[in-house]
C-alpha cells in the first residue's frame, strides 16, 4: 500500500522509512544576507526535496528551520526513499555552485535515514487536523541526520536491511555506532564525499 493510500483519519502503526534533509552552512551564513534572499534560497531547498519526495511516493512531514523531514511506506519504501535521497544530492549541487557564486553561501545536503515504525494520524490538539507521525523511529532518524557532515548520508544498520531486501546495491563505509542509553548500540553506515565538508 502507498503511503498517499493510508487512511489517516485513524490511528495505525506503520513500518516507515524516516529521512532527514538540512542545508548544512546555510542558516548561519544566512545571518548576513536579507531576509527576502534568505525565504528565496530555502524555499528553493524546500521545493527541490519535496519534489523528489513525492515523486519516490513519500509524504513530507514537518519543516523547521532549514530542515525537512519526510516518510515512506509501503513496498519497497527503503528504495524509494534511497532513490528520493540521492536525487536530493544529485540537484543540490546546481544550488551549491549558484549559492556560493551569487551569496558567498557554503552549502551541502545532509541526510539522514532510518528504517522503523511509526504512528501516522490526525491531531486532534492545539494543530486541530494537522497530520501527525510520532515515533521512536523519527527520533532515531533526526539523531542520523546530525552524525552527517554537509554533503553527506548516514544511514541505520535497519534502514541498510530493509534496503537490501528490495535488492537496490548501495557502497557506504560503516561508521561508528550510535549510542543511545538504555539500548543496544545502532550499527550506522554512511555515503560520504570525496572530499569531506564540514561546515560546523
Amino acid at each position: 500500500m502507498a503511503e498517499s493510500e493510508l487512511n489517516t483519519t485513524e490511528l495505525e502503526r506503520v513500518p516507515v522509512v524516516i529521512l532527514f534533509a538540512e542545508t548544512s552552512g546555510f542558516t548561519r551564513t544566512s545571518e548576513m544576507l536579507q531576509p527576502s534572499i534568505v525565504l528565496a534560497r530555502v524555499s528553493e531547498f524546500f521545493a527541490l526535496v519535496r519534489e523528489a519526495v513525492e515523486r519516490h511516493g513519500g509524504t513530507v512531514r514537518n519543516v523547521l528551520n532549514d530542515t525537512l523531514m519526510a516518510s515512506f511506506s509501503g513496498e519497497s519504501h527503503a528504495q524509494h526513499a534511497m532513490q528520493a535521497a540521492q536525487e536530493i544530492q544529485r540537484d543540490f549541487t546546481v544550488f551549491e555552485e549558484s549559492w556560493a557564486n551569487e551569496y558567498g553561501i557554503r552549502a551541502a545536503v545532509a541526510i539522514g535515514l532510518h528504517a522503523g515504525e511509526a504512528v501516522i494520524g490526525i491531531a486532534d490538539g492545539p494543530i486541530s487536523g494537522q497530520p501527525l507521525i510520532i515515533g521512536d523511529s523519527v527520533s532515531v532518524a533526526d539523531r542520523l541526520l546530525h552524525r552527517a557532515r554537509a554533503g553527506e548520508m548516514v544511514m541505520s544498520k535497519m534502514f541498510m536491511d530493509a534496503l537490501a531486501e528490495t535488492g537496490f546495491a548501495l557502497e557506504a563505509e560503516e561508521l561508528p555506532a550510535l549510542e543511545i542509553p538504555r539500548r543496544a548500540p545502532i550499527r550506522l553506515f554512511g555515503v560520504l564525499r570525496d572530499s569531506r565538508l564540514d561546515f560546523t
